[in-house]
């Protein structure tokens, strides 16, 4: 997400406890990194239970000119783990995914892929998520399905 993004562009919960960023902070925070921007996901919604993103096809295709499966899966994999580390926030976890699988239904060569992940399962230890990706027409692209594993945060001042 960029600076200049319209403020009501992301809908998400509030925190409840002044301490902690806001859920709008931490989404810009997490969201913010080279990779995302470049694939061009933008977190719509987001609560640990149900978060909401688009990725446009464009730039995002393999040689013949439809969505790259890998594309997918990363649009899969960044919102289930983003809602992971909503979950764990509090906890002195960090969310790291241990497995994807992903079916492709259909291709499509045009527009922007909207994915909503649905929490499967919020545990002390685990959290999965359903990832059901839609083009513009809402046809199903793309079904995955995400683990990740919550485990102690690494130490602040440890290397990168």
């Amino acid at each position: 997400m960029s600076d200049n993004q319209p403020a009501n562009r992301l809908s998400a919960t509030p925190q409840s406890d002044p301490g902690q960023p806001s859920t709008a902070d931490f989404l810009r925070v997490v969201t913010r990194t080279p990779f995302i921007e470049r694939m061009g996901i933008e977190i719509v919604s987001a609560t640990p239970e149900r978060l909401v993103a688009t990725m446009p096809v464009e730039g995002n295709t393999q040689p013949f000119g439809q969505l790259h499966g890998g594309a997918s899966c990363v649009l899969a994999e960044t919102l289930g783990s983003v809602g992971a580390m909503m979950h764990a926030t509090g906890t002195g976890k960090i969310a790291v995914g241990i497995d994807i699988n992903a079916t492709h239904h259909r291709s499509v060569s045009a527009g922007l892929v909207t994915a909503t992940a649905t929490a499967l399962s919020l545990g002390g230890s685990l959290a999965s998520y359903e990832i059901v990706i839609v083009d513009d027409a809402d046809r199903r692209i793309c079904t995955a399905r995400l683990t990740c594993m919550l485990r102690p945060a690494p130490p602040t001042n440890a290397p990168a």
